[in-house]
C-alpha cells in the first residue's frame, strides 16, 4: 500500500481484515448486562460492525462502574464502559494507571429512582431516615445519591445494591427503601402501577450537560493497542448511528435484553437520545472534579497537566 493516501491505506486494511483475515481482538467490560449503553459492544459485534473495522470483542458484564474501574486497573480486560467520572478522577489521582477514551453517557436523563407504589415517598425530598441504593462504589449512580443527599439536606443512607435486577429485587422485599436503576430497567413496573419514580439523576441541574460516564482503559493496554482502541471507537460510534436507525436493531435487543418492547420504546422515546452517547468529549470536567473532591473520591484538584494526560479520547 506504499505511495497510498492514508485515508485509502487504511480503508483498505480495514477491508481485507473484514474479507477474512485475523481481527485483533479487544476485552470489554461492560456494567449492567442487557442496559442500552451495556449493549452497544455485543449489538454492534452481532451486526458484523466491530469486524469490519477488524476487530474482534471478549464482553464481561459487571455489577457497575466500581467493578469495572477495577479490572480495568488490574488490566484483566482492555476498555471499560460507563465508569463514573468522580470515580475515575479520584482512581487516577491515587496513582492508579487508568485513561479516559471516550465520554459513555451524558445528561444523566436515563438514572433514575424509584420506590414499591406501597411506599409513602413521593419525591427524593421527603427521603429521611429511609435507604437510598446505588449500583457500585465510584459508579455514577452513587455520585448521584450523594449529590441528592447534600443539596436536599437528606438524612438517608446510601446503600450499594449492585446491578438493577438485584436491586428491584432488594426493594420489592422490603430491603432497599428507594431502589436505583437505568432505563429500561423498571420501566415495566411504572408501566403496570407496581413502583413508582420519585426522582432522576437529571433533576440535579449541573448533571444535566455533565458526562457523568466515561470509557476507560488501562495506560499500558493504551499505549500497545492505540490503533485497536481508535478503530474500536470508530466501530461503537458507528454501532449507535445503526441502533437508532436500522429496523434490525430493536428485534436484536429485545432478543438480547429479554425486555418487555414497550419498555424499550418509552426508554428510547423519554429517557436515552442518541446525542446521549456521545464519546468525542468529556464535559463537565470541572464539576466532576468539584464532586470528586466534595466526595472525598480525590484530595484535591487535578492539574490541567494531569487532566490532559488523563483524558486520551483519539
Amino acid at each position: 500500500m506504499a505511495g497510498l493516501p492514508a485515508a485509502i491505506a487504511s480503508a483498505l486494511a480495514v477491508m481485507l481484515l473484514s474479507q477474512g483475515g485475523a481481527a485483533d481482538t479487544l476485552k470489554i467490560a461492560s456494567p449492567i448486562r442487557g442496559s442500552w449503553e451495556g449493549a452497544i459492544p455485543e449489538l454492534g459485534q452481532q451486526a458484523g460492525i466491530f469486524r469490519k473495522h477488524g476487530l474482534g470483542l471478549e464482553i464481561l458484564y459487571t455489577q457497575g462502574g466500581g467493578e469495572t474501574m477495577q479490572v480495568v486497573v488490574s488490566g484483566a480486560v482492555d476498555i471499560g464502559l460507563s465508569a463514573g467520572m468522580p470515580g475515575t478522577l479520584g482512581a487516577y489521582g491515587k496513582g492508579a494507571p487508568v485513561r479516559i477514551i471516550g465520554a459513555s453517557s451524558t445528561g444523566s436523563r436515563e438514572t433514575f429512582w424509584w420506590v414499591a407504589a406501597k411506599s409513602p415517598l413521593r419525591s427524593m425530598r421527603e427521603v429521611n431516615g429511609q435507604t437510598i441504593a446505588y449500583s457500585t462504589t465510584g459508579s455514577s449512580t452513587n455520585i448521584a445519591v450523594l449529590r441528592f443527599i447534600s443539596e436536599y439536606g437528606l438524612t438517608a443512607r446510601p446503600v450499594a445494591t449492585g446491578d438493577s435486577a438485584g436491586t428491584i429485587t432488594q426493594v420489592l422485599s422490603g430491603q432497599v427503601d428507594v431502589g436505583w436503576a437505568v432505563a429500561p430497567f423498571a420501566l415495566d413496573l411504572l408501566e403496570k402501577g407496581e413502583a413508582r419514580m420519585i426522582a432522576r439523576a437529571s433533576d440535579v441541574p449541573a448533571f444535566r450537560a455533565q458526562t457523568v460516564r466515561v470509557q476507560i482503559i488501562n495506560a499500558s493496554n493504551l499505549a500497545a493497542k492505540k490503533d485497536a482502541v481508535a478503530r474500536y471507537l470508530a466501530a461503537y460510534n458507528e454501532t449507535v448511528d445503526w441502533m437508532y436507525a436500522s429496523p434490525d436493531a430493536l428485534p436484536r435487543y429485545l432478543a438480547f435484553s429479554g425486555l418487555r418492547e414497550s419498555a424499550v420504546r418509552l426508554m428510547l422515546e423519554d429517557f436515552i437520545p442518541k446525542e446521549s452517547l456521545q464519546t468525542g468529549e468529556v464535559l463537565g470536567v470541572d464539576t466532576s472534579m468539584k464532586d470528586a473532591v466534595q466526595f472525598k473520591f480525590l484530595s484535591a484538584p487535578l492539574t490541567d497537566a494531569q487532566v490532559k494526560d488523563l483524558i486520551r479520547i483519539p
